[in-house]
């Protein structure tokens, strides 16, 4: 269960996450600054109660959100 819902681009971060994108390539797919997509990262693992991103990939994929 989800602590809060996903935003938009939280959720297309999860699935560059998933895809196995670093943060790096994530920033310039969104067009986001490195530090911003590190903050979403963590947000993103806060809400889905997890510490990294297997278990985000894994816990998304469970909860049916990609």
């Amino acid at each position: 269960m989800l602590i809060e819902p996903l935003n938009e681009q939280e959720l297309g971060i999860l699935r560059l996450i998933a895809q196995g994108f670093s943060n790096p390539e994530i920033a310039q797919k969104r067009s986001l600054a490195v530090s911003t997509v590190r903050w979403y990262v963590k947000h993103i693992y806060r809400k889905l109660g997890v510490h990294n991103r297997t278990q985000a990939a894994a816990q998304a994929r469970e909860m049916r959100l990609l």
